[in-house]
């Protein structure tokens, strides 16, 4: 009997192998792929259903317990508090007065030390029998004096007396001087203008009627200005030549006739008021024709 050969199977190869494994593992991961599904997940699943509650201590409690508290505390407070407004207490220890009334208390305390040290004062002040000592008081300074002269004194008073005298002296003349009023050629208030014709007209009437000789038989002729003071009482006080008409005689001769048509009439009342003398500016003129004219 004879015996048949074994049958020899050949090797696979590793390339072989390799596909055998690609091919497996892919079958698998589509496997999976396609027997997993995407399912949308609800983000509010995973909220915590219960509401965050705080935790605080408060300094008062309550018998009753608040239906809906705001926050979790040691006891239970319904309400509480001296505001209206949603607030909550910062601290659960009850507001300290110190705090409130600080700047007072640092009042008092200044207040307490002053006191303190003026006692300290009084009490160093008091000496053994009870008595109250007075402190010393320093002598104040003495002024100095500067050094009187006597003589330099006299002749100060003296001088000063005799500045008194002029000055009431002159106060008095001042007041005895007359009123005087100037009136020239240009007369504006009724009262002197009024005299000033008057004075004007009698000088020349009395000037015609004493023409000077001299100057009619010379030929003479010409103009002069002359300032006639005149008192109250119609007095003349005197007599100015301002500006001289160059002949010596034709001077003397207006002067003459002035004096001789005084005196003049009394001042009228109003003039008095206002003037004890009455200086009068005017120009006068010997013509040709042997007449005494004044002009302005």
């Amino acid at each position: 009997m004879s015996t048949a050969p074994p049958i020899l199977l050949a090797e696979p190869s590793k390339q072989g192998t390799r596909i055998a494994l690609a091919l497996l593992a892919s079958a698998a991961v589509h496997g999976v792929v396609l027997s997993t599904q995407f399912v949308q997940i609800n983000p509010r699943l995973f909220e915590d259903p219960n509401l965050p509650m705080e935790v605080v201590l408060v300094n008062a409690k309550t018998l009753e317990t608040p239906l809906s508290p705001d926050a979790l505390a040691q006891v239970s407070l319904a309400g509480g508090g001296n505001t209206d407004e949603d607030r909550r207490l910062k601290s659960p220890l009850p507001a300290s007065r110190e705090t409130q009334t600080g700047s007072e208390e640092a009042a008092l305390q200044a207040r307490v030390a002053a006191l303190e040290q003026q006692a300290k004062t009084l009490l160093t002040q008091l000496q053994p029998n009870g008595q109250l000592q007075e402190r010393p008081q320093a002598a104040p300074p003495t002024p100095v004096q500067p050094a009187v002269d006597l003589s330099q004194l006299n002749q100060q008073a003296r001088e000063m007396a005799q500045l008194q005298a002029r000055i009431s002296q002159e106060w008095d003349e001042y007041q005895k001087r007359p009123k005087r009023a100037f009136v020239g050629a240009n007369v504006k208030e009724y009262a002197f203008a009024r005299y000033v014709e008057d004075w004007v007209a009698k000088v020349e009437r009395v000037g015609n009627v004493n023409y000077p000789e001299a100057a009619r038989r010379q030929g003479l002729y010409g103009s002069l200005q002359l300032t006639v003071s005149i008192h109250s009482d119609g007095r003349i006080e005197q007599v100015d030549v301002n500006r001289s008409s160059g002949s010596k005689i034709l001077d003397a001769a207006a002067i003459r006739i002035v004096e001789l048509a005084a005196p003049y009439a009394r001042f009228p009342d109003d003039m008095r008021q206002k003037a004890d003398i009455l200086s009068i500016t005017r120009t006068w003129t010997f013509t040709r024709s042997d007449q005494l004219v004044g002009t302005d």
